[in-house]
């Protein structure tokens, strides 16, 4: 839903502001081949508390061999550091007492990071510290040095070859960028730190006073990075502050260490792998302090379009698995040999480094789409992924757990001799301080943990990637597990077992044509020498025949249909050259499957879902079916997307309407799967649909004010009044939208202000743009129609409704009045329009006169609409809807002053039922006529979905015309 992390190149913190697969997984162990089921509950966390009272932690940091040298060695210094939590300042104090002390700049940082790992290690095993102070603490200290490094090589540098300026005077910009964990703000205790060095722009620096020493900026932010890694990189006596890595540079090891910002643009545009989005996801400016925001626009602009796409991308799904399968492999060939070596708590099955995986991959592919997906930290994407309905909240609730108990124990490692490892240890005393101090009275009980979190994260992980079952346990692990076996967990909608595996040689074109019918055989067969099919690489070529192998095999069983592939082969060859969509749809088989269905079930889902292509996606969501629209959680949304648009400045106008277009879209397309999977009746999908109207009415409103040249006030004070369908909550796919704007502004410029924002917001809603357009807005029911004020105010608005002065409404007016509701907009206004509603449905009438008027504007629509003979219109003709219609129309306004049950807008089938159950109908009448009015509704739906238009044959629907001609005969003849 919805990938986070987005690069993380921003101003000091701001973030950037998803796929459900799984099966039954049954894994073996390697040493015995028996089938263990895939353990899917968590434990609790935290552990049972210790059964030794408060003083359990009590001195449980003494047992770290690192502890014990920190003390020994720097005794005198550690109460440099001032007590509780550090932080910058506190770092910041204890450097500048040891540099009084007389060390210098590398040995004060050196041995501040001392000082800081040893009060970790207290609070953390001792005090039992939320992870997030410890990461938070180490994260400051990288930050805090690096950026003193930065200060020292800047003073003696500039001073030997001249600071390094633009053409304008002004200094080059110089960023160390922050990767993985440090980007995220993620550092654990013994963590190296991922850098990457980039520079603004190329030329030489200013030279000293005496012209000489002028060096290229390469050369000089080469030097930089140099002396940082002198100060910070090096092992010296103090040891180190943190070892640095510079792989992740462009061209990594054979590249420069220092690299120009246009170098890096044209690297990831032309050479730029998937794997490497991914780790730029995590990236943010660390140091030095003070980036300027035009700076960090520059590096935005390179490195947002490089990790996000605009449309969903699957392609990194096939990367991420060869980069998974490589660390794997690597850390099975460290821990060859080694009791306990399959125990890597980061790079092992269910380790650390899958559950990054997966929120990383699930941020990537749809953080382009979905800004709040965008943040680094994988703690804060887990519940964005949640909310998003990209991962079930359970699942996200338990992979969190997993990650901070993972992370717990790889500090305790780590602890113990300062190393960058995180295998377990394998010494019992070892083991058995490891499990004291994270709050297990016994080692088994942690080690019972510890593996139903990596069974957690390994299903998750397998499920997703389709990744090898196949695992070692190591000894202790496999000794603390009781012999039982679990049972089988819940399957997947998207199970890896349907996914054909591209390492099989797909067949060819022709060899599958024959498993085909012969239409669809006819039409395939036009791939043959279709440029875009022959244009494909080999293995999106290999991807489109196993999806024509998995059609033909879903034809056979008879789960779609061959309308279905017909209307597939249409929709996916314009597409071929986006090969992502062939990745989306090779990684998800439940979105294939649900696709073609929707695709076979008739011609406007097909032709909606050629002209939006990427809702598809929403075909993946795991409780589709059994949801209706949210109207609240819509629009929470998107106010979160705007906020994570605006943290990194692309909250420009265009990017908005595409922003509203693609929600609307998606909604409409969630909402018409459910239809043609019979999961919504008529009236479910016209009451989704207008909610849906509403809540885009509401945010396009905020928005659009928001950047109206003419705004005076904080809020409009406007309201939006809805009428036909739209106000009697009965829209349909692809509904105009009828609308009155109104205002209640004493401002003598209100008149102006309000009809240049209505032109805007109506332009917001009509603009086709690359996504599309949202409504078509008719505003014909205004006062005055067409030839009247686009905006009224209320007063005048009511005045012209109840027949106040000259200038008064029509009775076709107050028959739009019965189905009018206050849609949006002034919250005042609200109460308002419902009493003018009410005043003008329940005056006073002369009812013949009504009855005459109504019935001569009926026979006058009729005849504007005449059908053939033999013909029946089921909107038009005698006994079609519009009668039915009008017939309510004319028993509100004539009785609902007597009968206040009429007034109420409920739609025309409980009204009638109201008007029956009044005596206002003959017995039976009303609910007959209701039921025609609700069958009629659904065959114009039906016909809708088919472009097939409102005529049929006259014998069809004839009990239902008798029914509704009933009523009218009865109401006019």
């Amino acid at each position: 839903m919805t990938c986070t992390q987005t690069p993380a190149l921003d101003l000091p913190d701001p973030d950037w502001p998803a796929l459900d697969f799984s099966e039954h997984l049954v894994s073996a162990c390697q040493g015995c081949e028996q089938p263990q089921a895939c353990g899917l509950t968590p434990p609790a966390s935290p552990p049972p508390a210790p059964p030794a009272g408060a003083g359990f932690f009590d001195g449980l940091a003494a047992h770290s061999r690192l502890v014990q040298r920190l003390r020994r060695r720097y005794a005198g210094e550690l109460p440099l550091l001032a007590p509780g939590a550090p932080d910058r300042a506190s770092m910041a104090a204890a450097f500048a007492a040891l540099r009084a002390q007389g060390h210098d700049t590398g040995a004060a940082l050196r041995i501040t990071r001392q000082l800081v790992v040893e009060r970790l290690a207290v609070l953390d095993c001792e005090q039992q510290a939320p992870l997030e102070v410890v990461t938070r603490a180490m994260t400051e200290l990288a930050e805090f040095a690096l950026d003193e490094a930065c200060r020292h090589a800047f003073a003696a540098l500039d001073e030997r070859h001249g600071a390094p300026l633009n053409g304008r005077g002004q200094r080059v910009p110089f960023w160390v960028i922050g990767m993985g964990k440090l980007g995220a703000r993620e550092l654990n205790v013994s963590s190296d730190i991922d850098l990457i060095y980039l520079h603004e722009s190329d030329g030489d620096t200013a030279g000293r006073a005496d012209g000489r020493g002028s060096v290229s900026m390469q050369e000089y932010f080469t030097r930089v990075a140099r002396q940082i890694h002198a100060l910070v990189g090096e092992v010296t006596e103090h040891g180190f502050v943190f070892r640095i890595d510079l792989a992740l540079r462009p061209n990594g090891k054979s590249g420069p260490a220092v690299c120009a910002l246009d170098t890096l643009a044209q690297y990831m545009h032309v050479q730029g792998r998937e794997w490497e989005r991914l780790a730029w996801l995590k990236s943010r400016v660390v140091a030095p302090q003070g980036i300027t925001p035009e700076a960090a626009r520059a590096l935005r602009g390179v490195v947002l379009p490089f990790v996000f796409r605009k449309y969903l991308d699957y392609n990194v799904f096939e990367a991420l698995r060869a980069l998974h399968r490589q660390i794997r492999e690597q850390a099975s060939k460290r821990s060859a040999g080694r009791p306990g070596g399959a125990c890597d708590v980061k790079l092992s099955r269910g380790g650390i480094r899958e559950i990054e995986f997966i929120v990383q991959l699930l941020q990537v592919v749809r953080g382009g789409q979905f800004p709040e997906l965008r943040t680094r930290a994988t703690l804060q994407a887990l519940p964005r992924l949640a909310r998003a309905a990209l991962m079930p909240e359970d699942r996200a609730q338990a992979l969190a757990a997993a990650y901070t108990f993972l992370r717990r124990v790889e500090h305790r490692i780590q602890y113990l001799d300062d190393q960058q490892t995180h295998l377990l240890p394998t010494a019992d005393a070892d083991l058995d301080w490891l499990a004291r101090s994270m709050g297990y009275a016994q080692t088994g009980a942690l080690l019972d943990d510890l593996q139903a979190h990596r069974e957690v994260v390994a299903h998750e992980f397998d499920s997703l990637l389709g990744g090898s079952q196949a695992h070692r346990q190591c000894d202790k692990c496999r000794a603390a597990q009781p012999e039982q076996t679990a049972a089988p967990h819940a399957a997947h909608p998207d199970a890896s077992r349907n996914a054909p595996q591209l390492e099989t040689a797909p067949p060819g074109l022709q060899e599958l044509l024959q498993h085909f019918p012969p239409a669809a055989q006819q039409r395939l067969q036009t791939w043959a020498t279709h440029p875009r099919v022959q244009a494909l690489r080999e293995q999106a070529h290999a991807r489109l025949m196993h999806l024509l192998r998995r059609s033909a095999a879903w034809l056979a069983e008879g789960r779609i249909s061959e309308e279905a592939v017909l209307r597939m082969a249409d929709w996916l060859e314009p597409l071929l050259r986006r090969e992502s969509y062939l990745a989306l749809l090779m990684e998800r088989p439940a979105v294939h499957e649900r696709l073609l269905r929707v695709l076979g079930a008739a011609r406007w889902p097909a032709r909606y879902v050629r002209q939006h292509p990427g809702v598809i996606d929403e075909l993946a969501s795991p409780g589709l079916m059994q949801q209706r629209f949210d109207a609240a959680a819509f629009e929470q949304t998107l106010h979160e997307r705007l906020a994570a648009l605006a943290s990194t400045g692309e909250d420009d106008e265009e990017t908005l309407l595409d922003l509203l277009r693609r929600a609307h879209h998606a909604e409409v397309f969630r909402t018409l799967a459910r239809d043609v999977e019979g999961a919504l009746t008529v009236e479910q999908v016209a009451d989704d649909l207008s909610a849906l109207a509403d809540a885009t009415l509401r945010v396009a409103i905020q928005w659009c004010w928001a950047r109206y040249r003419k705004r005076h006030r904080s809020q409009p004070a406007l309201g939006v009044i809805g009428y036909g369908k739209l106000g009697g909550k009965e829209l349909g796919y692809g509904s105009d939208l009828d609308l009155v704007f109104v205002f209640d502004d004493d401002d003598p410029a209100a008149p102006d202000i309000y009809s240049g924002f209505a032109r805007k917001l109506i332009t917001w809603f009509t603009t086709r743009t690359g996504e599309g357009d949202l409504f078509e807005i008719d505003t014909a029911l205004r006062p005055n129609g067409n030839s009247g004020l686009l905006v009224t105010s209320f007063a005048a608005y009511a005045s012209y409704q109840q027949q106040r002065g000259s200038n008064t409404a029509w009775t076709w007016e107050h028959q739009a009045m019965t189905r009018a509701r206050y849609v949006c907009g002034l919250p005042q206004l609200a109460p308002r329009f419902d009493a003018v509603r009410h005043a003008v449905i329940t005056a006073e009438r002369n009812r013949p006169a009504l009855r005459d008027e109504i019935a001569a504007m009926r026979h006058k629509m009729r005849a504007a609409h005449a059908t053939p003979p033999g013909v029946f219109d089921i909107k038009q003709s005698a006994g079609g809807m519009i009668d039915a219609e009008f017939s309510v129309q004319y028993l509100v306004l004539a009785h609902a002053r007597q009968h206040p049950q009429l007034e109420p807008n409920l739609g025309n089938i409980a009204l009638l039922q109201r008007a029956e159950a009044a005596a206002l109908l003959p017995a039976g009448a009303g609910q007959a006529a209701a039921n025609a009015y609700r069958a009629l509704r659904h065959a114009q739906h039906i016909a809708r979905l088919n472009e097939a238009g409102n005529r049929f044959n006259e014998p069809a629907f004839a009990s239902e015309r008798a029914a509704i001609q009933a009523i009218w005969q009865h109401l006019f003849a």
